[in-house]
């Protein structure tokens, strides 16, 4: 029964993983017909994603308190987080590629310059049977998480439709920035780049100040600069990882 009870979570990530692909899917069929821009339709899939980190965070916890972790249950998260973290930012990413050439005059729009944003996915899938397969018993990530690749995706709809710093705008209608996304976050993924993990053993400063350090600047930034605030925090975590690794 505790086993279910966590699996349910895991379930429950996967249907808000579901109801972003749907939101997404709807934008493109909006954007074909020339509807309103379909980048207010990603900002639901966006909140459906953050939703779906939520409860990806709620059942790995829940398995714990309950002492109800499985392989079965290991299994299901990494399905789970398939759809969440890898399929519907990687539709985001199409769905930005297209609005992206479609804003550019004379610009048109082939499938071939899309299919980049299907290479995320692909990435996340492989980061997932690693790890499935791993038997490491490091404290670190081998390669980024993909929720965190997968949340810094979702950001950018939310950043595109609240920023209001100058120029903000402009370099997310440039395709060469999309590629760029897809190029850096894809290769951490499939690397084997130790990462900072954020799980809390104990609630030793010293033993924890990465985390602490990063987690007032999400709040301090959040405060600062909103939506802004994700790829500016991812981008400190994985400085920070790095920073850490050279130094062990």
């Amino acid at each position: 029964m505790r086993k279910h009870i966590a699996n349910c979570f895991t379930l429950l990530n996967l249907v808000f993983g579901c109801l972003a692909v749907i939101q997404v899917l709807q934008g493109l069929a909006g954007l074909s017909h020339e509807a309103q821009d379909p980048v207010e339709r990603m900002r639901m899939a966006s909140l459906f994603i953050c939703l779906a980190g939520v409860v990806d965070f709620l059942d790995g916890l829940i398995a714990r308190l309950l002492n109800a972790t499985s392989e079965m249950g290991k299994q299901l998260d990494s399905l789970a987080d398939l759809v969440s973290f890898g399929v519907a930012p990687g539709l985001i990413l199409y769905q930005f590629l297209q609005v992206s050439f479609a804003a550019a005059p004379g610009t048109g729009v082939s499938y071939w310059y899309l299919i980049p944003a299907l290479l995320l996915p692909c990435a996340g899938a492989y980061r997932l049977a690693r790890f499935n397969l791993s038997t490491s018993f490091s404290t670190e990530f081998e390669g980024l998480p993909i929720p965190a690749g997968g949340i810094l995706i979702a950001s950018f709809p939310l950043i595109y439709t609240s920023a209001s710093f100058a120029g903000v705008q402009t370099l997310l209608h440039a395709p060469v920035f999309w590629y760029a996304v897809i190029l850096i976050v894809s290769f951490l993924m499939v690397s084997t780049i130790p990462m900072l993990s954020l799980k809390f053993k104990n609630l030793s400063f010293i033993q924890n100040w990465p985390k602490f350090l990063l987690f007032i600047l999400a709040i301090v930034c959040g405060l600062l600069v909103h939506w802004l605030a994700v790829p500016l925090i991812f981008l400190v975590y994985v400085l920070l990882s790095l920073l850490l690794i050279r130094r062990s």
